[in-house]
């Protein structure tokens, strides 16, 4: 069975595919489309590794952490 956060990235994934899409068939939307695609697999990417992790957004990262 999968985990919530195992769900959550595979959703922001999708969500990911989908803004790709937009973009593609939208040509004038196609840069803030991939924009918004780029950050939700950036947050999947984040569920998976540390699905309890805290955003730290505005903030300096945490010592050894890494920078996006």
């Amino acid at each position: 069975m999968a985990t919530n956060a195992e769900i959550a990235a595979r959703l922001l994934r999708d969500a990911a595919g989908f803004f790709r899409t937009v973009g593609e068939q939208n040509a004038p939307l196609k840069e803030h489309m991939d924009k918004n695609a780029q950050a939700f697999e950036v947050m999947a990417e984040r569920v998976e590794a540390d699905p309890l992790g805290e955003a730290s957004f505005g903030q300096p990262p945490a010592e050894g952490a890494p920078e996006d």
